[in-house]
Formats: C-alpha cells, structure tokens, sequence
C-alpha cells in the first residue's frame, strides 16, 4: 500500500490578474495569470486552464513511463499533445475534455502489439485523469 503525499503549492498575487505559483518542493516559480480570453487576462503567462491540461498530459507521459519501464519496452522517443476544451455546461465554464496526442517512436516493428498495450494502459492508470471528477474541499483564512 503506498502512503499519503502531499504537493504543498502557494500562489501570491501580484498585480491586476497575476501571481506567482510556488511550492517548497520546487526549485523555481511560475507566472500565473487569467487567460487572454477573459476580461483583465493576460497572454503569454501560464494560465490555470494550461496548468490542468498539462497536469493530464505530464502526468500520462510518467505513467507511460513508469509501466514502458516494467514492460521492458524500447522505444527511442515519446511526446504527447493536448488540448484542454473549455465551455459553458449548466451555466458553468467547464474544462469539459482534454484530448491527448501521444506519439511513440519504438525501435522494433515487433513491438508494435507491446507499445499499444503499454500505451493504453498508462492512459488507464493516469492518476490525474482519474482525479479530474474528484471532489474538491475549500478551507479558508480571512485575515485583515
């Protein structure tokens, strides 16, 4: 059984629609910003809608990873795209699909049947893909 982690994240903000995302498990920060699309957003800055899109796709190239590993798959390059869908459902903006484009580059033609398995199976176990409908709790500090 694996036990409980946790992902410490602070963001701060900065200024109009910006803030800065940090963590004490991470050596750098990252500007954060509403997206162009929204009144006051912001292009060219990492926006909440891009972190969750790549939250799904990183976190499926690792589980592609991890099982390729334990699979004793060869291959001698992966990448993966996504596009992250956002819309208006039941009066709410949703992140209603993220689609992913992985591509695998495998050094044997034999392994094709392998690959397919392993690749299937990552999307299967992507722990983030499988969080997305997970409920969220909110705990607050009003300080003045």
């Amino acid at each position: 059984m694996m036990d409980t982690h946790y992902y410490p994240v602070e963001i701060k903000w900065e200024t109009q629609r910006k803030g800065v995302l940090s963590s004490i498990d991470v050596n750098s920060t990252m500007d954060i910003a509403t997206p162009p699309q929204f009144p006051g957003g912001m292009p060219g800055i990492w926006s909440p809608e891009h972190l969750l899109t790549a939250a799904v796709a990183s976190c499926y190239m690792t589980t592609f990873l991890s099982i390729a590993e334990k699979s004793k798959l060869i291959f001698d390059s992966f990448s993966c795209k996504a596009n992250g869908k956002l819309e208006l459902n039941d009066g709410k903006l949703l992140m209603t699909e993220i689609v992913l484009y992985a591509q695998l580059h495998i050094t044997k033609a034999e392994d094709k049947v392998k690959a397919e398995s392993v690749l299937t199976k990552s999307e299967i176990h992507c722990l983030i893909s499988n969080s997305i409908k997970s409920k969220v709790s909110l705990n607050t500090t009003i300080t003045y």
